[in-house]
């Protein structure tokens, strides 16, 4: 389907949104917890098996789209969920699991990438898992080869069959010694679910360190499972027998909160993000502050602002697995790079695709530049591999009204920023897909004083 195609489908669902722009946010909002977290730890409640303590409880849960599909994957399992939105609670019950129908499972082909990191919890549960065809943003490239080759070392058969993937695992799980060739947040995940209830010990080397990791690794460790972290990227799980449910608070949302921080600095804006940590977000506040935004950090949130007395500089900036500068920060920072005095560069190193959502920026008076090469402190692994993965952003450049189609998650969120930053009327197709990670954003636009219907 053509893009046109798209934004036509789009009009007849009244899938949109329009924006008059040029009008600063200012206000009050709340991030709840990470979409990159939640449905883990959603996911992680499947293993627990022990008698009378098969009850998991997550709190500060956001109201997203991934929590709606990995509900209905849940309870497709046989688990009793249970969402309680207005406190942002989710109470799961895997007492009783049993094998769904593959056709309705298949239901939900498409919906997400989630669905892959059942695999580990269902072998140990029900001997073996079906995976549906996986859906999630395009972005670039996010193989699932790390998490068949890990699920083949802990001893796990994988068919693959029409509309997806049977595994099993006729002999059990058991321990394994793994180095991922890339820290890839997703194999982590895949691992350290599967490796929790194998048998014997584990050690992964290159793991990915994210915070939402470490926020899973404590989920787990209240579960009972007996894992350590060393300084130089390595864990190590010491498989148990069998884990009990648990009951936690999610870590906010870094990459919401970095979102909101773009849309206020764009808009020339004063936003106090309720519930932003500095912890998780000190490589984002770093850079904020180094392009001329303006931010107080307070007990309970931080309060990101436009300050006229501070002079805007462009920067060099790279993205990088954790402790570095999170991709998923990028494309929103990418939008308020374009009203940022002076050449700007950045090195997309995580993704090889991620850039492509700047051609809409561009029609819209941005004027950014993409590279095949890399436009970094050293090479990275898309070195001559011919994808676009360096910009060039010259600014401050005033951004025109536009129709524009949102591209995937963060992509269509920067959208809106450019939207609420142009002079004009813009309307931005596709925003359903924004719903998947971005808590009531409408509400919150409304609560930032958008001009938006």
């Amino acid at each position: 389907m053509s893009i046109r195609e798209e934004i036509e489908a789009a009009k007849l669902a009244g899938d949109f949104i329009t924006i008059e722009g040029g009008v600063p946010l200012r206000g009050e909002i709340t991030v709840r917890g990470a979409k990159n977290f939640v449905s883990k730890a959603m996911v992680a409640s499947l293993l627990a098996s022990k008698k009378g303590e098969t009850v998991s409880v997550l709190r500060n849960v956001p109201k997203i789209r991934d929590v709606e599909v990995v509900s209905k994957l849940l309870e497709l399992h046989g688990a009793k969920v249970d969402v309680d939105v207005e406190k942002g609670q989710v109470t799961i019950d895997v007492g009783h699991l049993s094998q769904p129908e593959i056709a309705d499972v298949d239901t939900l082909a498409g919906s997400s990438r989630i669905p892959i990191l059942f695999c580990g919890p269902l072998l140990h549960r029900l001997g073996e898992a079906f995976i549906p065809s996986l859906g999630g943003c395009n972005i670039g490239g996010r193989p699932l080869d790390f998490h068949f080759d890990a699920l083949r070392q802990f001893g796990a058969t994988i068919e693959k069959t029409k509309g997806g993937v049977k595994i099993s695992a006729p002999n059990g799980l058991k321990g394994v010694k793994i180095k991922l060739p890339y820290p890839s947040v997703g194999a982590t995940e895949q691992i350290l679910l599967t490796a929790v209830l194998a048998k014997g010990k584990t050690e992964l080397k290159n793991a990915a360190i994210e915070p939402e990791i470490m926020d899973e690794i404590d989920v787990l460790q209240k579960m009972g499972a007996i894992i350590s972290v060393d300084t130089d990227r390595v864990i190590h799980i010491e498989g148990v027998e069998e884990l009990k449910g648990y009951n936690h608070f999610s870590l906010p949302d870094r990459i919401e909160a970095g979102s909101w921080a773009c849309a206020a600095l764009s808009t020339k804006g004063d936003v106090f993000i309720k519930g932003a940590q500095q912890s998780d977000m000190s490589t984002f506040l770093n850079m904020f502050r180094k392009i001329g935004g303006e931010f107080d950090i307070k007990d309970d949130g931080i309060r990101f602002y436009y300050s006229p007395d501070n002079r805007s500089h462009s920067i060099a900036l790279e993205t990088a697995v954790h402790p570095g500068f999170m991709t998923d920060w990028q494309q929103p920072f990418v939008v308020a790079l374009t009203q940022v005095e002076g050449l700007s560069i950045v090195h997309e190193t995580v993704y090889e695709n991620r850039l492509g959502f700047t051609e809409a920026l561009n029609l819209m008076g941005a004027q950014i530049q993409l590279y095949k090469e890399c436009l970094g402190s050293k090479a990275c692994r898309f070195a001559e591999r011919n994808f676009e993965h360096s910009a060039a952003i010259v600014g401050p450049t005033k951004l025109q009204g536009a129709e524009i189609l949102v591209p995937d998650l963060r992509g269509g969120f920067s959208y809106l920023i450019a939207a609420l930053t142009a002079e004009g009327k813009s309307t931005v197709y596709g925003i359903s897909l924004i719903d998947r990670g971005y808590e009531m954003f409408r509400d919150k636009l409304t609560a930032l004083g958008a001009n938006f219907k």
